[in-house]
């Protein structure tokens, strides 16, 4: 399977939100990805439950929410219902993380983890085997547009190190800052999907710029 891309409905463009859709369903891209954020844990405020109603019955493509939430699993059933068909928590929000992926799997949709920039890989030791995917925060989250952290590179060679030593089929998400200058180095550090939010909607071709991105990293 080559890797996949999966934009960020938090850079489209809310005053015409149908259009960014449309292009995303008739582009390269894999995914629809959608950032829902509840200005508590991070400093901004995203989709509720109405507008993830109207997003889900105009996607032709899978959603990956990620909940950058408190409290998350009081909402897992929801926004299963909301159409998610991937969902991943953060690690820094969940006290009982291994029952959050549980839970998020015993709803159909594949489970995911959120590490933020300042937390290790290594806190992943215990529980990699039982998470569908991981994803690394790029950026501190919260807000589209910010500058790519360089340590990411490092994060995701020892995340590759650790899934491969457990044996686990655990895909690596990275979410923040992700443009064509660094899409192939992050391929070649070992992810396997890349969520691109601001490089893709301020294109001026967006859907060439998906394509772009959708690119082997040999062909690059």
């Amino acid at each position: 399977m080559g890797h996949l891309i999966a934009p960020s409905l938090l850079s489209a463009d809310f005053s015409n939100l149908k259009k960014d859709i449309d292009m995303i369903n008739h582009s390269k891209a894999d995914w629809f990805h959608i950032d829902i954020m509840d200005g508590m844990f991070v400093p901004n405020i995203s989709f509720g439950f109405p507008v993830l109603k109207f997003i889900a019955r105009h996607t032709e493509k899978p959603l990956d929410m990620h909940l950058m939430i408190l409290d998350p699993d009081r909402y897992i059933e929801r926004f299963r219902e909301a159409g998610a068909e991937w969902i991943s928590v953060h690690y820094e929000t969940c006290p009982h993380l291994h029952r959050s992926l549980q839970l998020i799997r015993s709803t159909g949709a594949k489970a995911g983890i959120v590490l933020n920039p300042h937390s290790p890989v290594s806190l992943l030791d215990d529980i990699i085997s039982a998470a569908d995917y991981v994803l690394l925060m790029s950026v501190n989250p919260g807000y589209g547009g910010q500058k790519f952290i360089e340590n990411t590179y490092k994060k995701i060679k020892e995340l590759k190190g650790l899934i491969l030593e457990n044996g686990s089929k655990t895909l690596i998400q990275i979410d923040g800052g992700v443009n064509l200058n660094n899409a192939p180095e992050l391929l070649r550090a070992g992810a396997d999907i890349l969520v691109a939010g601001n490089s893709v909607f301020s294109s001026d071709d967006p859907l060439k710029t998906i394509e772009q991105l959708k690119k082997d990293p040999s062909d690059v």
